[in-house]
């Protein structure tokens, strides 16, 4: 038999085995799958089915993989010259490792949607829930870099020629080392602030900050930037240095409950025990009041007005800003209703004309022709 027609023969055989190979790694792939929905009755909201969403696909590939790894000696016996098997099998430990990584990487989804429905953030007391998220999101990047560099690196050591260059490569570290380092240092103190953030937490997901005069709340944290969603749905992006190196006010730091001031400018003449009543009155009738605290006291006096200022308790800032506006517009309604008068007004002294400094000298000029005089109708007064 010709050569080229023996080695078309080996070609046509290896490619039949290695199609075996794979249609049977599917085949035990869907057999794995029917039994794990069979047994295991993945839920909605349920690990079992956040474990079938994230994993099913790389699961698939690994196993594929492994049907085509056991199928290998087969297709080495094939061919008589096993140089010739160098680089498929160099391609199927890379994918082998590729998909391990994957697959590790879903694993970690896994552990975080396990832990959202766990933690959840739509409860009204959620700090102990904000703490666990802002660690497993800024834990999970952290995770993924460090699988995503240790597969590539064992990649890398797969080839024969990257390990004999190996004891060059880690004599030249040291001097490596100082040099991206140098070039890095920026990048390197943005991920020791991530990690400092993860640990001692001055600002968790769903807090409400102020920053840069914005009112918003964290929507997410990575290791580089945090991103604050504002109340009129814009987005803003600091670096997550911000949090380390400048002020920020945090409202949710240890709980979510606010005080709300609402002040209103009265004149004098207002009844402040009857203001003070009615707030209560308004309070109690209110759905946005959590029954904590509450007041109104003069804070404030001028030549014109009096300062009120109503103290009132909510249970999260959003709360808190329904309910000051609530209270300031009923208690202007009630004022405006009941004592009209009390509404701040500007007092002038009008003097008539013949008690006013100056109005005898007038009389006697007028008298004297000086000023000339206008009759006066008494139809028009």
């Amino acid at each position: 038999m010709p050569a080229n027609i023996q080695n078309l023969d080996f070609f046509l055989w290896a490619a039949a085995l290695l199609a075996g190979a794979v249609l049977s790694g599917f085949l035990l792939d869907y057999l794995l799958f029917r039994l794990a929905v069979k047994f295991f009755r993945p839920e909605a909201g349920s690990v079992r089915e956040s474990f079938m969403l994230h994993c099913r696909r790389p699961a698939r590939w690994l196993v594929v993989l492994l049907s085509v790894h056991i199928f290998l000696p087969t297709l080495e016996m094939t061919f008589p010259d096993n140089r010739i098997m160098g680089v498929p099998k160099q391609i199927l430990v890379i994918l082998l490792i590729w998909s391990i990584a994957w697959l590790l990487i879903q694993l970690t989804k896994v552990l975080e949607d396990w832990l959202g429905r766990r933690f959840r953030l739509d409860v009204q007391d959620n700090l102990a829930s904000r703490k666990i998220h802002t660690q497993i999101r800024i834990l999970n990047r952290i995770v993924t870099a460090v699988i995503l560099i240790l597969a590539f690196s064992t990649m890398l050591m797969t080839f024969e020629k990257i390990r004999q260059f190996g004891t060059t490569l880690l004599a030249s570290a040291g001097i490596i080392g100082v040099i991206v380092g140098m070039a890095a240092q920026r990048t390197i103190a943005t991920f020791i602030a991530g990690l400092q953030i993860a640990f001692t937490q001055p600002v968790r997901v769903d807090d409400v900050v102020i920053v840069e005069n914005e009112w918003g709340r964290i929507e997410e944290i990575t290791l580089t930037y945090v991103v604050i969603r504002i109340w009129d749905q814009r987005r803003l992006i600091v670096p997550v240095t911000y949090f380390i190196e400048k002020p920020f006010q945090n409202w949710t730091r240890i709980s979510a409950d606010l005080l709300g001031t609402v002040f209103l400018y009265v004149d004098y003449t207002v009844p402040v025990e009857t203001i003070r009543n009615e707030l209560h009155r308004i309070l109690k009738t209110s759905a946005h009041w959590d029954g904590k605290v509450w007041g109104l006291q003069v804070t404030d006096t001028t030549e014109r007005v009096m300062a009120l200022r109503a103290l009132m308790s909510a249970a999260d800032a959003s709360t808190a800003w329904n309910l000051r506006c609530e209270v300031r517009e009923k208690l202007l309604d009630f004022i405006q209703k009941n004592y009209p008068n009390s509404l701040p007004k500007l007092r002038a002294e009008v003097s008539s004309s013949e008690n006013r400094p100056g109005a005898k000298d007038d009389n006697a000029l007028g008298a004297a022709g000086l000023i000339p005089t206008v009759p006066c109708d008494p139809a028009k007064g």
